[in-house]
């Protein structure tokens, strides 16, 4: 048996990753190959496309990129010709896998969606595209699997596979250790994302406010855990034009999350799992002014902070454009660092957030659900 996978940038890949793992022990002879990154190779996929350098985000941005994605996406419809996979997993990149998978179902290869494009959040009319593409929709929320039912998909509810990935691999004593942090001194995560541009708007904003913290408190230390799309030397580069203390770490992310004491992080996967690891987070999110404009019709909920959505209202500050900016982002961080009944509030609301994502097995479930569509589609 075959399968191909698709992802486009770090969070991606790790899911990618766990799936494969997955597969393999309930099915160890399966072929796996495809678009993914180190996480994918590491757990037996063959990549034939590194997304390292890939992932690009909003309206503005995917047009200045159009040439390299078209390109990409004619090489990937080759190689489904040459290998002829049961199957095909679009993980999340939901732009780019969309037009994939209707390349996949025109030439006869069933499609597994999992991390579903959002249309529950935005562009509703999506579900029914989506709907009508895919063969199945692995879904990691609730109200995401009622959004696509309702659009007529062949839905099965796996639940958020990130409860059987995201937790800690040692004691808190020993990551303060492996980090050489110290226990006594307040521990600031930065998190930037995984994709270039993010990296250039935010990481900038992110070390200015670090200067801020610094002079209410000269002790803290902050650390940045580098993504696998990203090179240690632009990361680097931004920060000694910044002149801020900041520890690059490679290993063990959760547990650096386990020991921090405050995120600022980007808008995304990595939100919910600083949530699960009980990190309160400041969320920040830019992008181009016209991507932002155009959003602010298209989007029809409240909240852009994945933990923000699941919880149903505001547990965590976002910081949208203009208000991601220096001074605000040290006052949110200092006010969770500095005040405990923030912080004790922020950490109620973290715990429902991971209550509300039900049980684990989500990524067995989702290779059944795999393996399943496959075999169907080699009986004929």
């Amino acid at each position: 048996m075959k399968i191909m996978l698709s992802v486009g940038e770090a969070s991606g890949d790790m899911h990618g990753a766990s799936v494969a793992n997955a597969l393999k022990l309930l099915q160890p002879d399966i072929e796996l190959f495809g678009m993914g990154g180190k996480a994918m190779q590491a757990a037996g996929v063959t990549i034939t496309y590194d997304i390292a350098g890939l992932g690009v985000i909003g309206f503005v941005e995917v047009i200045k990129n159009l040439g390299k994605l078209f390109e990409l996406k004619d090489n990937l419809a080759a190689l489904m010709d040459r290998e002829r996979p049961d199957a095909l997993v679009v993980i999340d990149y939901p732009d780019f896998n969309m037009r994939l998978a209707k390349i996949a179902k025109a030439k006869g290869i069933p499609v597994v969606s999992y991390i579903s494009p959002s249309a529950w959040a935005w562009r509703r009319g999506r579900a029914k595209s989506v709907a009508g593409t895919v063969d199945k929709v692995a879904a990691i929320f609730p109200f995401e699997a009622e959004v696509y039912r309702e659009a007529g998909a062949d839905v099965t509810f796996v639940g958020h596979p990130l409860l059987d990935i995201v937790k800690p691999a040692l004691t808190k004593q020993a990551a303060y250790r492996h980090f050489n942090a110290d226990c006594h001194r307040p521990l600031v995560l930065l998190m930037p994302g995984s994709r270039r541009q993010e990296i250039s708007k935010l990481l900038p904003v992110m070390l200015d406010a670090c200067r801020l913290i610094l002079e209410k408190l000269p002790d803290c230390q902050f650390f940045l855990p580098v993504a696998s799309t990203i090179s240690r030397e632009i990361l680097q580069s931004i920060i000694d034009n910044h002149h801020i203390p900041v520890h690059l770490t490679t290993d063990h992310t959760y547990d650096l999350m386990g020991i921090a004491d405050v995120a600022v992080a980007a808008s995304g996967t990595a939100t919910l799992e600083t949530s699960l690891m009980g990190t309160p987070t400041v969320i920040i999110y830019k992008v181009a002014a016209l991507t932002y404009f155009l959003g602010k019709f298209l989007v029809k909920i409240p909240n852009i902070g994945l933990p923000n959505i699941i919880a149903g209202r505001r547990i965590v500050p976002e910081l949208l454009q203009d208000e991601a900016n220096p001074d605000n982002i040290a006052a949110e961080t200092l006010k969770i660092l500095l005040d405990p009944s923030v912080r004790e509030t922020v950490l109620t609301g973290l715990t429902e957030v991971r209550e509300k994502l039900g049980r684990t097995g989500a990524v067995k479930r989702v290779a059944e659900v795999i393996l399943e569509v496959a075999r169907k589609h080699q009986k004929g």
